[in-house]
């Protein structure tokens, strides 16, 4: 008897996208729909978590409607609704568990709460339908930077994470410093922890960025922002890189994926690829559109969190500070 393929709708609403999908079987995307906030958030230097729930409020419902109208489905055919509770802004993420409870509720489907960093890892399974677990994956956006081994669809073991900024809080910070907004001619230092040589730390760095610009602001010295730039840049990549090929090797890994917002990097890709190659290991990379933040990600690790049987209650509420592997 043929397998019923499993259609997972899916919501995330973590931070400042409001985004729908629907998934089928965990690799197929049906629809993927994202409404973005960069331009209103970009007015202020960064995502103002009042804005984004207030944003996601006014955008939830339509964005559900188009990707159901985009699959060609009704929520009849959907077998159950996966939503992003955690971590992330609290207030983003109470508009989109509210949607999700509310729909599952009237269409008498199943809920199933994804954490935010699984919905990452999950998006390597989408354009990877070789991929399956275990395998090394290095986890770097905006507000995590994690080595992880992925021993199954739903068991992930931190090995080595960031003690301080996220690789991606600290792009941020200092593309402020030097003026280029929000979203080799320097050396600047690489931090090492003795205690775990997995574990990474980027505010050093930053702060030698912060006291460069200052010592250049002092004596007159001109800056050239791309210079800088790319130096910080490489200094985060070479980091990055040396330890995620050390843990996959270390492990008795041959397998790597990169996952997260700054996993579109595209400096980070090739000096990742460039490694890989060197050490006989394979690369998985989402493409960029589930780079960034997005629903697909939450259907495909929704639909291994549904075949596993875990269920939500209509109790599920925002965790923001969740950590992975918690539930």
């Amino acid at each position: 008897m043929e397998e019923k393929n499993i259609k997972i709708l899916a919501i995330e609403s973590s931070c400042d996208e409001t985004a729908a999908a629907v998934v089928e079987n965990g690799r197929k995307v049906l629809s993927n729909v994202i409404s973005t906030q960069i331009d209103i958030h970009t007015l202020y230097g960064g995502v103002v978590p009042e804005i984004a729930s207030r944003k996601h409020l006014e955008r939830i419902n339509q964005v559900v409607k188009e990707a159901l109208k985009q699959a060609s489905v009704t929520l009849e055919d959907i077998d159950a609704v996966a939503v992003t509770y955690g971590p992330g802004l609290v207030g983003a993420l109470l508009v989109g568990t509210a949607e999700a409870k509310a729909i599952a509720y009237a269409a008498g489907k199943p809920l199933v709460g994804v954490h935010h960093i699984e919905g990452h890892i999950a998006a390597n399974y989408i354009e990877n339908q070789d991929l399956e677990p275990p395998f090394m994956c290095l986890i770097v956006s905006g507000g995590h930077t994690h080595l992880v081994v992925v021993e199954d669809y739903d068991k992930f073991n931190i090995i080595g994470r960031t003690r301080d900024d996220a690789a991606g809080e600290a792009f941020d910070k200092v593309a402020r410093s030097i003026g280029l907004g929000y979203p080799d001619a320097i050396t600047f230092p690489k931090a090492k922890m003795s205690d775990n040589p997995y574990d990474f730390s980027f505010s050093g760095l930053k702060s030698a960025v912060l006291n460069y610009l200052n010592h250049a602001k002092m004596t007159g010295e001109e800056v050239n922002p791309n210079d800088l730039a790319a130096s910080f840049q490489k200094a985060v990549v070479q980091v990055l890189v040396e330890h995620a090929i050390r843990g996959t090797k270390e492990h008795g890994f041959r397998k790597l994926a990169l996952a997260g917002g700054v996993a579109s990097n595209s400096a980070l890709r090739a000096s990742l690829k460039e490694a890989c190659e060197k050490n006989g290991i394979t690369l998985y990379y989402p493409s960029p559109i589930f780079c960034t933040d997005n629903a697909a990600m939450i259907g495909a690790a929704g639909y291994y969190e549904y075949k596993k049987g875990r269920r939500s209650g209509w109790d599920l509420n925002a965790a923001a500070s969740l950590k992975l592997g918690e539930r």
